[in-house]
């Protein structure tokens, strides 16, 4: 007898749905007559009422954000948990009120991120019994992403570096501390190490101090050309006599006016 074979529902062709191939429907099992209780049904046993606001990414008097563990695929992943060991409709008007509230501040916080397009917001109430809505963002330009299963790419996609996650995460919490409440992340802290000496070359020469120039007016001196003195020849500034000419006259220094007669012979007595 042949297997009865579902046929693939039309959401398979969407190009949201993030497989193609050859698949199947799996056979639905029969109805169970009690259902398992949820994790954390009591309190005492409760993860969430466990958890120390460290865990978390901003916390206030009576709810707190946290995130995943390690980064994803997605820009950002987020849970929304009240204090109270409550589940959505076991919430008082005052808290359902806030929930309105925080769901609104905590989507435009997400939102604000570079790279954000929409956000989804999604509430499975089959995992634990304390309450906790989830803020899933969707890349900007990934078209494909759209529609219910942006939860299923998450875990398809490239991980987001490190450092942006944790950036995004310090955004996100110092936008609702704007607000009130306290932020716990904060940014990647950079790395960086400064030499525990300096090392430089020291001056061939000491600097005078008495050189130094100490006023405005002893830089421009420093810049003035110096005058040059008129050349001297060497033998007016030694006294020595002139090198002899070529016709065998000493050379007369220039700017000697003086008259150097010949001299004359003397006189012969007669008797």
């Amino acid at each position: 007898m042949p297997e009865n074979i579902a046929p693939l529902p039309d959401f398979t062709r969407w190009p949201s749905f993030p497989f193609e191939g050859d698949m199947r429907v799996k056979p639905l099992a029969a109805p169970v007559e009690v259902e398992p209780p949820r994790s954390g049904e009591d309190a005492a046993d409760c993860i969430a009422c466990g958890t120390s606001d460290d865990a978390y990414i901003w916390i206030s008097e009576r709810w707190r954000v946290r995130a995943m563990d390690r980064p994803t695929g997605l820009p950002m992943v987020l849970i929304l948990e009240c204090r109270s060991h409550l589940d959505l409709g076991d919430l008082p008007n005052l808290l359902a009120a806030e929930l309105g509230v925080m769901t609104v501040r905590l989507e435009r916080a997400i939102r604000s991120l570079d790279g954000v397009a929409r956000v989804h917001v999604n509430r499975w109430g089959d995992g634990s019994a304390h309450l906790h809505m989830w803020f899933l963002a969707r890349p900007y330009g990934r078209l494909q992403l759209r529609g219910t299963f942006l939860s299923l790419w998450d875990d398809i996609l490239p991980v987001i570096p490190e450092h942006q996650w944790r950036e995004n995460l310090a955004l996100v919490a110092a936008w609702l501390a704007e607000f009130g409440g306290k932020a716990i992340a904060e940014p990647a802290h950079i790395e960086w190490a400064s030499p525990s000496t300096i090392t430089f070359a020291m001056a061939a020469e000491p600097v005078d101090d008495a050189r130094r120039p100490a006023t405005l007016g002893d830089v421009e001196a420093t810049k003035a050309p110096a005058v040059e003195a008129p050349p001297k020849t060497i033998a007016a500034e030694s006294g020595a006599t002139p090198p002899p000419a070529e016709n065998g006259t000493p050379a007369r220094p220039k700017g000697d006016t003086q008259n150097h007669a010949a001299p004359q012979p003397e006189p012969t007595a007669h008797p």
